[in-house]
């Protein structure tokens, strides 16, 4: 088991574009959403496939449980998904001594743009860039788990 350590912002500007030096596209369906866990699998650059378990609390650690598993069975799992697929294209990018992920979505969460840090603990200071806006770590709206559920155009749209 591992945790996973982050802090999750929207984005307010492209002044991260220049910086970014990697992206990988995703495309991320939901199994099962049970109790406190959520059961994905994903497909990164049509190549390789995961199948993650996750708590589902929207807070700064959460558990995480990750395993590779075949191509041809993550698009079979993701037939049988429940809600919306996620679509998103993820860019890597470092700023100072740490690296930063925006997700910039496409699809049915199409405008959205999300930043995220990863951390070594939940108190560890860091620098915000001037292009990241509003802190939403604590709201479950903006977790993918609920963008499958509820997609950001419905969210925006009420």
């Amino acid at each position: 088991m591992a945790d996973e350590i982050e802090r999750k912002f929207l984005v307010r500007s492209d002044g991260w574009k220049a910086s970014a030096r990697r992206s990988r596209q995703i495309v991320q369906g939901y199994l099962a959403f049970v109790g406190p866990a959520s059961l994905r699998v994903r497909i990164i650059d049509g190549a390789r496939a995961m199948l993650t378990i996750k708590s589902r609390k929207a807070e700064v650690r959460r558990s995480e449980f990750e395993y590779e598993i075949p191509l041809a069975d993550a698009g079979a799992l993701l037939e049988m998904r429940t809600g919306a697929i996620i679509e998103k294209v993820r860019y890597e990018l470092e700023c100072g001594p740490l690296n930063w992920e925006i997700d910039v979505f496409s699809g049915e969460n199409e405008g959205l743009v999300i930043a995220e840090i990863e951390l070594t603990h939940e108190d560890q200071a860091f620098e915000r860039p001037p292009w990241v806006g509003e802190e939403i770590t604590s709201d479950d709206r903006y977790y993918n788990a609920s963008l499958a559920k509820h997609p950001f155009g419905r969210l925006t749209s009420t």
